[in-house]
C-alpha cells in the first residue's frame, strides 16, 4: 500500500530516522516564555505553599528546571493529592490552571491533607507549543520503567520521593484542533503509518482509568465543571475521541498500559481532564476556571470519601 504524504518530515510509510527527528526539532520555534508564564508565577505564591526544584531538561537546564509546589507546613499522617499540568506542553489550562488553582483554591485544602502541585512538566514543549519533547517522544506515553522521556521519569522520581499515600491524582489536560491538524499527522509519519482522521469533542470531558474508573468520583468533576462550562456530547457511535462513553462526559483509558501520567500513582481517586480551548463557547480564562472547577470538586470528592 502506498501512503501519500500527509507531513512534511520523513518517508511516507517508513518511520523517521535520526536525521527526520532532527529536521522536526529543528523545526520548532520558541512562541512563549516558561520563565514569565510560569517561574515567575511560582515566586508569587503565598506563604502556605514552597516550591522546589525537581529536576532539569537537559536541553538547556538553565532555562528549563522542573518545579513543584507542596505545603509549606505538611500535615502528619495526612494523605496526599498530585496535581499535575503541561504533561503536553502546548495544552496551555493544563498548566495555567493548575497555577490558578494554587493561587485562589489551594489554601482552603492545606490543613486536610497534602498538595503536590507539577504545574509544567514539560516546559520545552510548553515554549515552543509542542505535544513532544525534543526527541520527538511523547511524555504522556512514556511513564513507564526506564522512561525514554526524562520529563515522566523526572516527575516518577519525585512521586516515588513522597512518603505517604496518595489519595488522588488529577492530571489537567486539553484536546485542540491542532491535535487533528498537527499533532496526529505528525504522530502518523513518524511511525511511519498512514494517517486517518478523527474528531475533535467540543467541551469538557474526563478520562478515567479503564482498571479503576470510580465512576461517582468521575460524575462528581463533571458536576462541578458544569458550572463553569459546556460538557463534551457523545458522537453518534456513542464515543469520545474513539473510546465508549460511560457517562455524561466521561471515557476510560488503562493509564498504566498507556504509560500515561494519570497512572503513576497508585491514588485511589485518578482522572484526566480536557477541555477544548478552540471552542466558540470558550475563552482562555473559561478554560482554566474550569480546570479549577475540576481539581476544587475532584479533591471535595476524595475527602469526602475517602477510603
Amino acid at each position: 500500500m502506498t501512503i501519500e504524504r500527509f507531513y512534511p518530515i520523513g518517508t511516507p510509510g517508513h518511520p523517521w530516522t535520526a536525521a527526520d527527528r532532527a529536521a522536526w526539532l529543528a523545526s520548532r520555534t520558541v512562541e512563549r516564555s516558561y520563565r514569565a508564564e510560569v517561574l515567575a508565577k511560582l515566586e508569587r505564591l503565598g506563604p502556605a505553599f514552597c516550591a522546589r526544584q525537581y529536576g532539569a531538561l537537559s536541553v538547556d537546564p538553565e532555562r528549563f528546571p522542573l518545579f513543584a509546589v507542596r505545603n509549606a507546613t505538611p500535615v502528619p499522617g495526612a494523605p496526599w493529592a498530585l496535581i499535575t499540568g503541561g504533561v503536553h506542553g502546548y495544552e496551555t489550562s493544563g498548566v495555567q490552571g493548575a497555577l490558578a488553582f494554587l493561587a485562589t483554591e489551594a489554601a482552603a485544602y492545606t490543613g486536610r491533607l497534602n498538595l503536590l502541585v507539577a504545574p509544567c512538566i514539560s516546559p520545552w514543549g510548553y515554549e515552543v507549543i509542542n505535544r513532544w519533547n525534543p526527541q520527538a517522544i511523547d511524555p504522556n506515553r512514556s511513564f513507564v520503567a526506564d522512561s525514554p522521556a526524562e520529563e515522566s521519569a523526572a516527575l516518577m522520581r519525585l512521586v516515588a520521593d513522597v512518603k505517604g499515600p496518595f489519595l488522588l491524582h488529577l492530571d489537567l489536560h486539553e484536546t485542540t484542533d491542532s491535535d487533528e491538524n498537527e499533532f496526529r499527522p505528525a504522530l502518523a509519519a513518524r511511525d511511519g503509518k498512514a494517517y486517518e482522521p478523527g474528531h475533535i469533542p467540543d467541551g469538557f470531558y474526563t478520562v478515567g482509568d479503564s482498571e479503576n474508573p470510580q465512576e461517582a468520583f468521575q460524575a462528581a468533576i463533571i458536576a462541578g465543571v458544569e458550572r463553569v462550562t459546556h460538557i463534551a456530547p457523545a458522537d453518534a457511535k456513542g464515543q469520545i475521541i474513539g473510546a465508549d462513553v460511560t457517562q455524561p462526559g466521561v471515557i476510560n483509558y488503562p493509564f498504566k498500559a498507556l504509560g500515561l501520567c494519570a497512572g503513576v500513582t497508585d491514588a485511589t481517586f485518578t482522572s484526566t481532564t480536557e477541555v477544548y480551548p478552540d471552542s466558540p463557547k470558550a475563552t482562555p480564562e473559561l478554560c482554566n476556571a474550569a480546570q479549577v472547577a475540576a481539581v476544587r470538586a475532584a479533591l471535595d470528592h476524595a475527602l469526602a470519601h475517602a477510603p
